[in-house]
């Protein structure tokens, strides 16, 4: 599980998957999500402005699962 090291309080799903070079702009965010399964703490995920907390987990068929932590 990689570790993503966050300032704030929190980071959208939309900013994690541009973050982590998943995806290369926020335009490709909603079909991103419409066709790849995405969990956030084990429960089904697909709006890119859901905001992702210390601790959550998040899990990306094909590119694996993330924890969020604070830097």
């Amino acid at each position: 599980m990689k570790e993503v090291h966050i300032k704030d309080d929190y980071i959208t799903l939309g900013q994690l998957l541009k973050k982590e070079s998943i995806l290369g702009s926020g335009g490709e965010v909603k079909i991103f999500l419409a066709e790849v399964p995405v969990y956030v703490n084990e429960q089904p995920a697909n709006q890119r402005g859901k905001k992702l907390f210390i601790n959550d987990i998040v899990e990306i068929e094909g590119e694996g699962s993330f924890i969020i932590k604070k830097a």
